[in-house]
C-alpha cells in the first residue's frame, strides 16, 4: 500500500470515528451531549446550582455530598441483596423507614431539598443523589471533578438498619462494615477527604455547621493535618453526643473532632496513608475521585450505566496555599502513629482565631461565601 493511499484510509477512519462520536443537541439548545441520555443531567446541574447550592461550597452542598455516602453504603456482601442494594436511592424513596436509623440523623434536610426534583426531571432517585453530590462538591475549590454514571434503577425496598457506621463505633467494627461494602481502610481515608468540606449539625448541642477543620469551604489537606494535633484532654467534650467526639486542639476556635476520624488517623491499617495525605493536594484529589467513583456505583452493574461525567461542572482550582499549622498550634502538638517523615510546615501567625458565624449560618475563617 502506497503512502498516499494509507493516508487517505487513515483520514477516512478518523472521519468515521468523529461521526460516530458526533454530539447530540439537547432540548432548549443550550447544551450538547455525547449521549442523549445525558441531556437531562445538564439541565439538572443548572437547576441544582441555581436553586439548591447557589454555586457555593456551602451548607446545602455539604449535606448533598453526605447523602451520597448514606445511600450507597446501604449494601452488604455478607448479608446479601436483602440487606440493601447500595447506590439506588432507597434512602430517598423509603425515607420514612431509613431515617429511623440513628446513623442517618441529619440527612433529612438534603432529602427534603432534593426529592421534589424527581417530579420535574426524568431521573431515578439513585441517579439524583449521586449526581447532586458530584455537582455539590464541584463548588469547592480544589475538589476533583467526580465521575458520574447514569442509569441506576430505583430501589424497590429499603436498606436494612445498621449498615451506616457511626462516629462513636469501635474502629475495628467500622473497618469491618466498610469491608463488607467493598472498601479498604485506605479507601475509607480517601472518602474522609469529604470532611475537609464537611460540618456537623447534630453532634454538639445547640450548634449547627460545626466544621471539622479551619477551611470548611475549601477541599484541601488541612483536615488531615488538624486531626493529628493533640487535643486538651482536661477539657470535657462539648455538650451533645460526647461519645462521638474526642479532644481536639482547636475546640476553642469552634472546631470539633469525630472519634472515628481520630481512630482512622491512628489505626495501624490506615495511619501511614492518612499521614501521607498531609500537604499532598494531588493525592487527596485522586484518592477522593477514585473512592467516590467506586462509592457511587455500589451494588450497580456498571455495564448497564452511561458515562455522563461531562454534565458535572468543573470545580474551581485549588487554593494555592500549602497546609499550615493553625495559629496557636504547631509541630509540638503532632500526635503521630506512623514512623514516616512528616512534611515541614509553617505555622500561621497571630493569636488563635475563633471561627466566626456568617450571616447565612455558614462558618468560615475569613470571608463568608457571597
Amino acid at each position: 500500500m502506497n503512502f498516499k493511499l494509507s493516508t487517505s484510509l487513515l483520514a477516512l477512519a478518523l472521519s468515521v470515528s468523529a461521526a460516530n462520536y458526533k454530539r447530540v443537541s439537547c432540548p432548549g439548545g443550550t447544551h450538547t451531549a455525547s449521549n442523549a441520555a445525558c441531556c437531562v443531567f445538564f439541565s439538572l446541574a443548572d437547576e441544582l446550582q441555581a436553586t439548591k447550592f447557589d454555586s457555593e461550597c456551602g451548607e446545602d452542598a455539604h449535606e448533598a455530598l453526605r447523602l451520597t455516602f448514606h445511600d450507597a453504603i446501604g449494601f452488604s456482601f455478607m448479608g446479601g441483596p436483602s440487606k440493601g442494594t447500595g447506590a439506588d436511592g432507597s434512602i430517598m424513596l423509603f425515607d420514612s423507614i431509613e431515617l429511623q436509623d440513628h446513623a442517618n440523623d441529619g440527612v433529612e434536610d438534603a432529602i427534603n431539598s432534593l426529592k421534589p426534583l424527581l417530579q420535574n426531571f426524568s431521573v431515578t432517585a439513585g441517579d439524583l443523589i449521586q449526581f447532586a453530590g458530584a455537582v455539590a462538591v464541584s463548588n469547592c475549590p480544589g475538589a476533583p471533578r467526580l465521575q458520574f454514571l447514569a442509569g441506576r434503577p430505583n430501589a424497590t425496598f429499603p436498606a436494612a438498619a445498621g449498615l451506616v457506621p457511626v462516629p462513636e463505633e469501635n474502629i475495628d467494627n467500622i473497618f469491618a462494615r466498610m469491608e463488607d461494602a467493598g472498601f479498604s481502610p485506605t479507601e475509607l481515608v480517601s472518602l474522609l477527604a469529604s470532611h475537609s468540606v464537611g460540618r456537623s449539625d447534630l453532634r454538639i448541642l445547640n450548634r449547627t455547621g460545626v466544621p471539622f477543620d479551619t477551611t470548611p469551604f475549601t477541599f484541601d489537606t488541612q483536615f488531615f493535618l488538624e486531626v493529628l494535633l493533640k487535643g486538651n484532654e482536661t477539657l470535657p467534650p462539648a455538650p451533645g453526643e460526647a461519645d462521638a467526639q474526642v479532644p481536639n486542639a482547636l475546640a476553642a476556635q469552634g472546631e470539633m473532632r469525630l472519634q472515628s476520624d481520630f481512630a482512622v488517623a491512628h489505626a495501624p491499617q490506615s495511619a501511614c496513608f492518612w499521614q501521607s495525605m498531609v500537604n499532598n493536594e494531588a493525592a487527596i484529589q485522586q484518592g477522593f475521585h477514585d473512592a467516590m467513583a467506586k462509592l457511587a456505583v455500589v451494588g450497580q452493574d456498571t455495564s448497564k450505566l452511561i458515562d455522563c461525567s461531562e454534565a458535572v461542572p468543573i470545580p474551581p482550582p485549588a487554593v494555592n496555599k500549602p497546609a499550615t499549622f493553625p495559629a496557636g498550634t504547631g509541630p509540638q502538638l503532632l500526635q503521630l502513629s506512623c514512623n514516616a517523615p512528616f512534611p515541614s510546615l509553617a505555622t500561621d501567625p497571630g493569636a488563635p482565631t475563633t471561627i466566626p458565624e456568617c450571616p447565612n449560618g455558614d462558618t468560615n475563617i475569613g470571608d463568608c461565601p457571597s
